[in-house]
């Protein structure tokens, strides 16, 4: 009676191994290039697909969105203090 568990255990386990996909190397696939696509929803303000150069400057735009230097406030010197008499 307590063998029957662990047979049933190992027969789904033997089974379990023999149910893998193959695994084989499909065909390569080709990229196209980014500034190629469609235009989509999903396109930025300004950007026109086909056209490399409006796709750099978009990136370049993009990239200085997140440099932090250029996205914080440039900071006034400080004045110099007043003598009082």
């Amino acid at each position: 009676m307590r063998q029957l568990p662990i047979g049933v255990a190992l027969l789904a386990l033997a089974l379990a191994g023999c149910g893998e996909k193959e695994q084989t190397a499909g065909a390569k696939k080709v990229d196209a290039k980014a500034w190629e696509s469609s235009s989509t929803a999903f396109a930025a303000d300004g950007w026109k697909g086909g056209d490399k150069a409006a796709w750099e400057a978009q990136m370049r735009l993009r990239a200085q969105g997140q440099n932090e230097y250029s996205r914080s406030a440039p900071v006034a010197p400080a004045a110099e203090p007043t003598k009082t008499q």
